[in-house]
This record gives C-alpha cells, sequence and structure tokens, in this order.
C-alpha cells in the first residue's frame, strides 16, 4: 500500500503558468503542500488502476471461480444466512 506520511521533503523546481501562481499566491496559498497533497493523490490513483489492470485477470478468475462453487468457508457464515421469505438473518435495527 502507499503511504506518503511523515516523508522527509525535497526541493524541487516545478515550471507554472505565471497566472495561477500569481493568483494562487494572492489567495495566501501553500504552493508546496497544495502540490504535493495534489500529486499524492494522482499517483495513488494511478497506482491503483496499474494495479486492477495488471490483476484484472486474476480477479476475473476468482469472480468466475466464486459464481461456480460459492465463497470458500460459506458454510461458516453466520450472517446474511435466508430467513425463506427473503429477509436475512441479520436485524438491520439493532445497530
Amino acid at each position: 500500500m502507499l503511504h506518503f506520511e511523515n516523508a522527509p521533503k525535497k526541493a524541487t523546481n516545478l515550471s507554472l503558468n505565471t497566472k495561477v501562481l500569481e493568483a494562487a499566491r494572492e489567495m495566501g496559498m501553500n504552493l508546496s503542500q497544495t502540490v504535493d497533497t495534489l500529486l499524492a493523490d494522482e499517483v495513488k490513483k494511478r497506482y491503483w488502476e496499474k494495479w486492477n489492470d495488471d490483476n484484472r485477470e486474476a480477479m476475473a478468475a476468482y469472480n468466475e471461480r466464486v459464481a461456480k462453487h460459492g465463497l470458500p468457508l460459506a458454510k461458516y457464515r453466520t450472517w446474511g444466512k435466508s430467513l425463506g421469505d427473503g429477509r436475512t438473518g441479520v436485524d438491520s435495527g439493532s445497530f
């Protein structure tokens, strides 16, 4: 899993649109923190997109297996068993 918290900072040069930069400064934005947060979000998004692409076949095979054979250890489930009338044995009002 990706964890970026508490990592050291490194000085970096960026080329930014001068009008956007000026507007951000006028608004008192912390440019380093804003770019760091947005970049971390984009890295996480792309990481999970790649992970999904890399694991697509395995997930499809697992889903096919579950559809054909059911969930592993399903006989040990104590929740969500049908009561025969379309409801399950979970009382949603008890939470």
